[in-house]
């Protein structure tokens, strides 16, 4: 079990490559439990390969990956979610024809579930673990502000809505590591500022892990206590929001080389 003071996730090393095509070379990051890290860099900088090796997805041609001490590089999406790795994705990945409440519960029956004959047979055992998911989604949906629409289909929720429940049904894991692929797509700036709340609370409620890829800068450099930036799948800059802010590669590779990326550099 991760100590307060061990790294949680140790990335040493990692290479990705699609045929002839390196999509990440050499790619390092240690992250400590309660930190809030940040992933950046421009499009096609290599930032969801980094996201799909760490959760299983893919499987790495070199490098290792290890999570709370136990080396995970080969393992399966399934095995690392039962570590404790919970993941969202850009495009939202939510049951739309299930309640909001069952989204959440869908995701506790994965963590705490006891099996199929316990089920078949409604033992003392399942009684308790079914009422046990009730209280928790309750309290999951009330961190965030969900109880009020617990009963309508997914479906029906606007995008920034079902953007949040997305995230609550990966906290409904229980994890011990929450990665956010580009939370804030598709969200207008009143969704997007909606969502800094959450990742707050949650960060401030659990001290939970949280390692993000975004493109918002500002939602980035507002949450983040640190930061990576990646271009052309290898590592450019790493350092404190004001660190990255100031580093001319950064400003360059993803602001731009003058206008804008000057501009949000010296703001």
């Amino acid at each position: 079990m991760a100590s307060s003071n061990s790294v949680l996730l140790k990335v040493e090393g990692l290479e990705k490559r699609f045929g002839g095509i390196i999509a990440l070379a050499d790619y390092d990051v240690e992250i400590r439990p309660g930190e809030l890290v940040g992933l950046i860099g421009p499009n096609g900088a290599g930032k969801t390969t980094v996201f799909n090796l760490l959760s299983g997805v893919l499987k790495p041609n070199q490098g290792r990956i290890v999570f709370n001490g136990q080396d995970i590089t080969r393992l399966r999406p399934d095995q690392n979610a039962a570590l404790g790795i919970a993941r969202t994705f850009q495009n939202i990945r939510i049951f739309k024809e299930l309640s909001v409440i069952d989204n959440v519960k869908v995701a506790f029956h994965i963590r705490m579930g006891h099996g199929f004959w316990k089920t078949l047979m409604h033992t003392s055992d399942y009684r308790y673990s079914e009422n046990e998911m009730e209280q928790k989604s309750h309290e999951i949906l009330e961190l965030f502000d969900l109880e009020a629409i617990k009963d309508q289909p997914a479906k029906n929720l606007p995008y920034g809505i079902q953007r949040r429940v997305e995230i609550a049904r990966a906290m409904a894991t229980m994890p011990k590591l929450l990665l956010l692929d580009e939370p804030s797509a598709g969200l207008n700036t009143g969704e997007t500022d909606e969502l800094v709340k959450t990742l707050r609370k949650i960060h401030d409620t659990y001290g939970l892990t949280i390692f993000i890829v975004e493109h918002d800068m500002k939602l980035i450099m507002t949450i983040c206590q640190r930061i990576q930036v990646i271009d052309r799948g290898r590592m450019l800059s790493t350092g404190t929001p004001e660190d990255v802010r100031h580093d001319q590669r950064v400003i360059e590779a993803y602001l731009g080389k003058s206008g804008h990326g000057k501009q949000y550099a010296q703001g």
